[in-house]
């Protein structure tokens, strides 16, 4: 009896260091908000197709609460021929993941940069369906460092933080 209760014990404790270990999940993938602007058609068709595109970025996270956290990737692009806008893409791919468990920094890069890489498929994918819905040649997006844009985050927010310091001693 006594080993029988000892075997459930060491079960019911390695069960309590499991629910301590890291656990990332993704939920689930969806579009937040998506929208597609093409003010200057149909003069721009009659354009040579050499557009100049520009890409902006950003990354944002919610606590939904019980290490649930919804991420968000807000893609703009914008194609322009001269002078003359082509289009305007937005994408706001968005998913929900379970990230529990890790430290404060780790936690911050799994929100910040690992979620981002995992959403950026399926952002590139949605931006190339509504420019080529908008009859425009394809656009395959390269793929982009999250690391290195959290990690550069993470610099200027300390070096604001120094700055607002040396400020207040002064």
């Amino acid at each position: 009896m006594a080993e029988n209760n000892d075997t459930q014990a060491g079960a019911a404790g390695g069960q309590q260091g499991d629910e301590n270990q890291p656990q990332f999940a993704l939920q689930r993938v969806y579009i937040k908000d998506s929208s597609f602007e093409a003010p200057n058609t149909p003069t721009i068709f009659q354009e040579q197709w050499k557009p100049e595109v520009t890409m902006d970025l950003n990354t944002s996270h919610t606590a939904l609460g019980e290490g649930q956290y919804e991420v968000v990737l807000q893609l703009t692009l914008t194609a322009k021929i001269g002078e003359k806008t082509a289009y305007i893409v937005e994408v706001q791919q968005a998913g929900i993941f379970v990230v529990r468990n890790f430290d404060e920094n780790r936690q911050g890069q799994m929100l910040g940069a690992y979620c981002p890489n995992v959403l950026f498929p399926y952002a590139r994918e949605s931006v190339d369906t509504l420019v080529t819905k908008g009859s425009f040649p394809p656009l395959m997006l390269a793929p982009v460092n999250f690391d290195a844009i959290y990690q550069q985050a993470l610099e200027r927010r300390r070096q604001e933080q120094a700055g607002e310091a040396e400020q207040q001693n002064h």
